[in-house]
């Protein structure tokens, strides 16, 4: 009865001895340096391509350096650089039957070359049903491999002009993209019935520029090989429409948050000194344009070798299943939730499938180009994305966000991850997607 009693309180003092290391190391003084800066007004939103993602990415440099983090194998400095092209609309001419359109009526997409000529002898006309869905039709559109003239009817205006705002933004392509000597372009014209003559001079910007991922590694010992990570996308929106005088969309929750947790369980291992296998630390950027940052990052990588992938999102705010709770995207895809619920037994922490499989979480964040390779690639968060109002919104602040929330699930992550970052589990594979 006494050895029961004595090993009892043996394995008790040793949970408290761990519970007080994650404390020391995980602090709301630290975790509040973090995403106060990431989420200052300084940063100006964080979009990718400005002057406000390089000093994220500075900063984030900065603290993977205080940690003692190394660079990824074949990288001098932590970040991760590489090209895209940006295309920037200059001028758009378009006339129909002599008639010069305005350009509130037109929108344009496909086109990423520096210019294109459209007329009868390269280009259709095709005309939107008016007693159809819009978005139906224009998906359509958008999919076909030649260049047309589609008429839009005056009814479909709203959405017109809702998606005229999404395609009148610079759009970022690959090089291949731009080497092309065509392309394929669909000018939409609202409020016309017919077209029987027409010519349209289209004219483009074409820049090249860097992007960062930012990345750091600390090497494993028994299983080197072996890759874990952690990860979180730094960029956001930058600029929008003015509320109340402030324009600048912090991007506190989406995804300081994130980023934060990330460095945060960075400093953590790094201090545990334990890891039997390698782990990578990454922030990514452009996740809000098309995911480029963690494409990228993955495409260096042996899929086979990522063991798994902790990708964190939006934690700044208590989830649906109430407080010390958090769920994971494509729960069902792997065993990785039940290890990481295993690894927290004992304490109030729990992990929940996806409840938004309506939203189509998980291949809507950094997660998925690993995932579709076969990587136990999952994101954790806990925002209520069917409600959130703050959501790529200007009030995206610190101010609202529960700092406690962060707290709880960064250790709960941390705990939770033992087993798979010291080489004694490992999750089972996903499924790739069949190219």
């Amino acid at each position: 009865m006494k050895k029961i009693i004595f090993f009892t309180l043996v394995g008790m003092a040793t949970l408290q001895l761990k519970a007080q290391n994650i404390d020391k190391i995980i602090t709301r003084e630290y975790t509040d340096h973090l995403i106060k800066t990431l989420s200052a007004d300084d940063m100006q939103g964080r979009a990718t391509f400005t002057p406000g993602i390089d000093k994220a990415a500075t900063f984030i440099e900065s603290e993977f350096k205080k940690i003692g983090l190394q660079p990824l194998p074949g990288e001098k400095t932590f970040r991760q650089t590489f090209y895209k092209y940006q295309v920037s609309p200059l001028t758009t001419s378009v006339k129909i039957d002599g008639q010069e359109i305005a350009p509130g009526n037109l929108m344009i997409t496909g086109a990423a070359t520096e210019g294109i000529i459209l007329n009868k002898s390269n280009t259709t006309v095709v005309k939107l049903d008016p007693e159809k869905p819009f978005v139906a039709q224009f998906r359509t559109m958008l999919n076909a491999d030649k260049n047309q003239i589609v008429l839009v009817d005056s009814k479909f205006a709203d959405l017109f002009n809702r998606y005229k705002d999404h395609f009148s933004k610079p759009t970022t392509v690959d090089e291949e993209d731009i080497k092309k000597t065509t392309g394929v372009v669909q000018v939409f014209v609202l409020g016309k019935d017919a077209a029987t003559d027409f010519s349209a001079t289209l004219k483009n910007k074409i820049t090249k520029m860097p992007l960062f991922n930012v990345a750091g590694v600390i090497p494993g010992k028994s299983k080197a090989k072996e890759m874990v990570i952690f990860s979180g996308h730094y960029d956001h929106l930058g600029f929008l429409k003015p509320v109340e005088g402030d324009s600048i969309a912090n991007g506190a929750d989406d995804d300081a948050s994130g980023t934060t947790a990330m460095i945060a369980l960075a400093k953590y291992y790094k201090a545990q000194k334990n890891n039997e296998r390698t782990l990578i630390f990454v922030a990514f950027t452009a996740e809000e344009i098309g995911g480029f940052g963690a494409k990228y990052f993955s495409a260096k990588l042996n899929p086979d070798d990522v063991v798994a992938m902790f990708n964190i999102e939006m934690i700044g705010k208590d989830s649906k299943f109430g407080k010390n709770t958090a769920f994971i995207t494509g729960y069902e895809r792997s065993d990785f939730g039940k290890i990481l619920q295993k690894n927290l037994a004992g304490t109030e922490f729990t992990f929940h499938p996806d409840p938004y499989p309506e939203q189509n979480l998980f291949y809507r964040s950094d997660n998925a180009a690993l995932a579709a390779l076969g990587v136990p690639a999952h994101t954790i968060s806990t925002d209520k994305i069917d409600i959130d109002k703050l959501y790529h919104s200007v009030k995206d602040e610190y101010s609202s966000l529960d700092v406690d929330n962060i707290l709880s699930t960064i250790k709960a992550i941390a705990k939770s991850a033992t087993s798979i970052v010291n080489g004694t589990d490992t999750p089972t594979r996903i499924p790739k997607l069949k190219q």
